[in-house]
């Protein structure tokens, strides 16, 4: 397919390298202007229901807290500094 369209193209090696960036360029805006926005409401996975009051009752919600902070370096084991100087 790929030697069909270079061989159809017009001029010499940069002129047909230019003509094959348009084509592509060409047909992702085709795709993703015409193309995926036809096709994306007729997919299957657009019915989600992830707040069905089901789950919202059975889950619990996690606590609003921050965790505990951590101990000053002097009161860890080995006071302040624990490496050694060197």
């Amino acid at each position: 397919m790929y030697g069909w369209i270079w061989r159809r193209l017009p001029g010499g090696v940069g002129a047909k390298i230019g003509g094959c960036a348009a084509l592509l360029v060409g047909v992702l805006a085709l795709l993703l202007f015409v193309i995926f926005p036809w096709a994306e409401p007729r997919l299957p996975w657009n019915a989600v229901t992830v707040n069905s009051p089901a789950v919202e009752l059975t889950v619990p919600s996690a606590p609003a807290s921050s965790p505990p902070a951590l101990p000053p370096s002097s009161a860890l084991p080995g006071g302040p500094s624990v490496l050694p100087a060197g």
